[in-house]
């Protein structure tokens, strides 16, 4: 079984689409498959609209947390719920085309445990941009994270990471990054197991509507990094 893992925040606008977009797609896939929604706590209507689908469609189980935790907290929920081999998380905009999964997925062997997409490949390909700042402070924080805790990783943050069910659990069930900052963690308990992880080419599409605050996440986000690299230290 493969497991599809859609973290949502305040995501009732989109979330329907893309849960329509996933299931179309698998469902012509022919393999078996789950689909885990987890509520972050949102305001909105993300969980009635998700609810909704969910009732005629067994494939899709929707959990709910009753405040905000996080963006890393909702992924591991879904991760450790899951029951697939393989356990993907992507973003509820679907910005890396679901089409781009079977060439993660065809890495996931031997000592790979993990695939990732990257935006930062020469073979990448950048469909719609996010507006300058942005991607300037997602080069500033990849170079800070590359320099002082996660070497080789061109692309840490790009929101579509499959794992294998042993690689799911141990390196999520420890998580202590609750917030935006989660995948470095991850990525480091990865390659602190002696797991090797595929950093794959992908198309992606800038979405708005980003759940994203510039000054208060990147903030978050480094002291996260300083906190990765304290604990990298001891």
């Amino acid at each position: 079984m493969l497991s599809i893992v859609v973290p949502a925040y305040n995501e009732s606008g989109r979330l329907p689409a893309s849960l329509r977009r996933i299931r179309e797609h698998f469902d012509a896939a022919g393999e078996d498959y789950e689909v885990i929604v987890v509520d972050d706590g949102s305001s909105d209507e993300t969980h009635a609209t998700s609810t909704a689908l969910a009732a005629g469609w067994p494939q899709l189980t929707v959990l709910r947390f009753e405040r905000n935790r996080g963006k890393g907290a909702a992924v591991r929920e879904g991760m450790l719920h899951a029951r697939g081999e393989h356990r993907l998380f992507t973003d509820a905009d679907l910005s890396t085309p679901l089409e781009e999964l079977p060439r993660l997925r065809a890495e996931l062997r031997g000592q790979t445990r993990v695939a990732i997409a990257s935006r930062g490949l020469p073979d990448s390909r950048i469909e719609v941009h996010q507006q300058k700042r942005r991607e300037l402070m997602g080069r500033t924080y990849n170079k800070l994270l590359q320099l002082l805790v996660l070497r080789g990783i061109q692309d840490s943050q790009c929101g579509f990471k499959v794992f294998t069910a042993e690689a799911a659990v141990a390196c999520f069930e420890p998580l202590r990054t609750m917030r935006f900052g989660f995948d470095a963690e991850v990525l480091l308990r990865a390659q602190a197991l002696g797991w090797r992880i595929a950093e794959v080419p992908v198309r992606w599409s800038h979405v708005e509507a980003s759940r994203v605050n510039s000054v208060r996440d990147a903030s978050r986000m480094l002291w996260d990094l300083v906190v990765l690299r304290t604990r990298r230290g001891r």
